[in-house]
């Protein structure tokens, strides 16, 4: 009796062991074969994009009846996410640098990748500021920012606050302003910080400031300031979703672009 008891604990003890294991391979295995079959898109894309994206993602679902599901953050974020595993199966970028890296790290299919479009980097400050700039070399804007704080998407890794850094460094004015810098995680977070009034100025990108009514664009980044604004688009390593690939197709179309050229974008032809 008590050899018969002893067997039994062992069991139950190799099964309360194996089984969780066993059943995150079987979730495994059930994730691989409906991303084979199709299923959700999912998509991970700069913060920038948002409102188009989903705008492309609703008339895209309407017409084949297949779902999207996006994440959005800083470029950076995303792609170190999917770096470290994360289930995307688009990664759509606010530079070129990140996809890049994507691509050096055998993270993104090289094949895949498209320059979609474009966009123009812009000062911004309150919708009810009484203020005017001229961004022109030397210009004393460490002066019209005072006391107060300009906010830029992190000036290493977020793309717009990348932007930043090279266009006040063209204009030889980085050292006078980068003591006033709020550096954000996105750069809808940096337009957030204007909108609310906690910043005085902020740099984002023309769309970013034409879809929030509570800031203003005071003036724009001379073009030859920074390197352009490239969006590229490509699938993952990971996906073998075919779903994926016709989203990403759809994106290329006359229909799948306009939602981005109504919000001020530029329609890249490659």
């Amino acid at each position: 009796m008590l050899r018969f008891a002893r067997r039994a604990f062992l069991a139950l003890s190799v099964s309360l062991v194996f089984a969780p294991a066993m059943a995150r391979a079987e979730d495994a295995s059930a994730a691989k074969a409906a991303q084979a079959g199709g299923g959700d898109v999912t998509v991970f894309a700069a913060a920038s994009l948002k409102g188009s994206l989903d705008e492309a993602a609703k008339a895209w679902t309407a017409s084949s009846g297949k779902k999207v599901v996006i994440s959005y953050a800083a470029s950076s974020a995303l792609m170190k996410q999917i770096e470290q595993g994360a289930p995307a199966e688009v990664f759509a970028s606010a530079d070129l640098d990140w996809m890049k890296y994507g691509v050096d790290k055998k993270l993104i299919k090289e094949g895949s990748v498209v320059k979609l479009l474009g966009n123009a980097l812009v000062l911004i400050a309150p919708s009810d500021a009484a203020t005017t700039v001229e961004l022109k070399p030397g210009v004393d804007l460490a002066g019209a920012i005072g006391e107060g704080k300009i906010a830029v998407g992190e000036v290493k890794t977020v793309p717009a606050g990348k932007y930043a850094r090279a266009a006040f460094e063209k204009l030889g004015i980085l050292k006078a302003v980068e003591p006033k810098f709020a550096q954000t995680d996105n750069v809808r977070a940096a337009l957030a910080l204007v909108a609310r009034g906690e910043a005085k100025f902020g740099v984002v990108y023309a769309t970013d400031a034409a879809a929030d009514p509570k800031v203003k664009v005071v003036a724009t980044f001379p073009e030859d300031s920074h390197e352009p604004i490239v969006y590229p688009f490509g699938l993952t390593a990971s996906s073998n979703n075919a779903d994926a690939a016709g989203f990403l197709d759809y994106l290329k179309t006359a229909d799948g672009q306009k939602p981005f050229a109504k919000a001020g974008f530029t329609l890249l032809k490659e």
